[in-house]
């Protein structure tokens, strides 16, 4: 697995997490819309930690500055 996610977009993916899980558990999202968000924030987290994402391998895309 190739990493292929930059710093910024990491990061980005970490807030938009936290602010999913923080609107799930105060019960501002709820129902089945708030249980989509809270797995897609999930799925943001971990991608964000392994710093690669099954979405951009087909297209070849990274925002990963080249070294």
């Amino acid at each position: 697995m190739k990493k292929n996610m930059g710093k910024i977009d990491r990061i980005v993916r970490v807030l938009v997490a936290a602010l999913v899980a923080v609107l799930y558990f105060t019960g501002i999202v709820a129902g089945t819309l708030g249980l989509v968000l809270l797995v897609l924030g999930g799925i943001f987290l971990l991608t964000s930690f392994v710093s690669f994402c099954p979405l951009y391998a087909p297209f070849r895309f990274s925002t990963r500055k080249r070294e």
